[in-house]
């Protein structure tokens, strides 16, 4: 069976936080720090007062799918999968409601990546689990921004390879390294060529750590 990659598409694939924090500033009058990871202290409206959660999530919904157009390729990423896409199956595993599936598979069709779509809610440990088995695949790699989704497939899916990657420079410097990961990678350059050569050994990812389920 051929290798498989699943692989995150905001802030891996596609540029999101920095478009969307744009939009904040220029419809709803809020600061986004793209410093931050943490939305709760990354969205500061401007007249002072303070965001609920539910609210953070209600413009999260305003972004997609209605602003998608607004986002642009992570460079390199194109190339990148239209390489391992010789040699491996690649689906795009997000984290969006299920309406914004046929709206992401023409997003990236745009960008020139045409793959199988994925909306996912929640953890992706099991999706990914799920996938692997689907597919037989010989090897596994799991690429996203999210360090709770690297910790996610560690549990439900140990046998598969994980790169964290944060894709957009003025957040990744405040991003440690996803400690469930067993790559941080922020560029597909070179995370192209981590990809490649451990889908060429043929081995499943070594069980570093036991994990229960999730």
């Amino acid at each position: 069976m051929k290798p498989l990659l699943i692989t995150d598409c905001d802030e891996v694939l596609l540029h999101m936080v920095r478009h969307f924090g744009s939009w904040l500033d220029e419809a709803h009058d809020i600061e986004f720090g793209l410093s931050h990871h943490d939305w709760s202290r990354a969205m500061r409206p401007r007249d002072g007062s303070t965001l609920t959660a539910d609210a953070m999530w209600g413009y999260l919904d305003g972004f997609f799918p209605a602003q998608m157009g607004r986002q642009t390729l992570v460079p390199h990423a194109r190339e990148a999968l239209a390489a391992l896409a010789d040699v491996a199956d690649i689906v795009v595993l997000t984290n969006l409601q299920d309406h914004c599936q046929q709206h992401r598979v023409a997003q990236l069709a745009e960008h020139g990546i045409v793959h199988r779509v994925e909306c996912n809610q929640g953890g992706k440990g099991r999706p990914v689990a799920r996938l692997a088995e689907e597919f037989g695949a010989s090897v596994v790699v799991f690429v996203d921004d999210l360090p709770q989704h690297h910790e996610s497939v560690a549990r439900a899916a140990p046998h598969v390879f994980r790169l964290h990657m944060v894709a957009e420079p003025a957040m990744a410097a405040s991003v440690p390294p996803a400690p469930h990961a067993h790559v941080r990678i922020d560029d597909w350059r070179e995370a192209r060529r981590w990809i490649a050569a451990r889908f060429a050994a043929g081995e499943p990812a070594p069980l570093v750590e036991a994990l229960g389920e999730n």
